[in-house]
């Protein structure tokens, strides 16, 4: 009988550090996942699968672009970045917006503006999407069109100023938006 006992309490020794152990390395992983840094605001730009997760609507192409330009100008980012932000934001251009703007060109041109951007210390306070419900929505030469405003609230040495950004998007052969154009809101015609 006390052989009987020895086992039982050997094996029940057995499965409780076991179940210890478990818990401990299960508890370990968590706090492992848990301490990895947070990403940033342009890494989680960055991280978006354009390939499965290209965004489906108008605004929600107006939304992303601005969310990039965020990133562009106020934020910190290496040469890297800089180059991958303005790759993304190609991907949301139309083929035509592409043809006439070089990847090379584009890159320089981004760069220069950011620069004189942060030169005149100016900053992006905020950037709002009209409602999906306001998106001017149009059939021409045998493309869908959509027109979209964005109003950017911008501050120039501590004084607030608003501009207002007309998007004009054109479907793709994917059945994407992709953004055609834009000019000042007192430019175009009013939606």
């Amino acid at each position: 009988m006390k052989k009987k006992t020895t086992i039982v309490t050997l094996i029940s020794m057995v499965a409780i550090a076991a179940v210890v152990c478990c818990f401990a390395f299960l508890s370990g992983k968590t706090r492992q996942t848990g301490a990895d840094p947070a990403m940033n605001a342009v890494q989680k730009v960055l991280s978006r699968d354009m390939q499965n997760d290209y965004p489906s609507t108008v605004k929600e192409v107006a939304k992303y672009y601005t969310e990039i330009q965020r990133c562009l100008y106020n934020e910190e980012y290496t040469e890297e970045e800089l180059a991958q932000l303005c790759s993304r934001t190609r991907e949301l251009y139309d083929q035509e917006l592409l043809q006439i703007n070089s990847e090379e060109h584009h890159l320089s041109q981004l760069s220069s503006e950011v620069e004189a951007f942060r030169t005149r210390k100016c900053q992006v306070v905020s950037i709002s999407v009209a409602q999906s419900t306001n998106v001017d929505y149009f059939e021409e030469d045998g493309y869908s069109f959509a027109r979209i405003l964005c109003r950017y609230t911008i501050r120039e040495d501590g004084e607030p100023g608003e501009s207002q950004i007309i998007f004009l998007m054109r479907k793709d052969k994917d059945r994407h938006w992709k953004i055609y154009g834009w000019d000042q809101a007192g430019n175009v015609n009013p939606l």
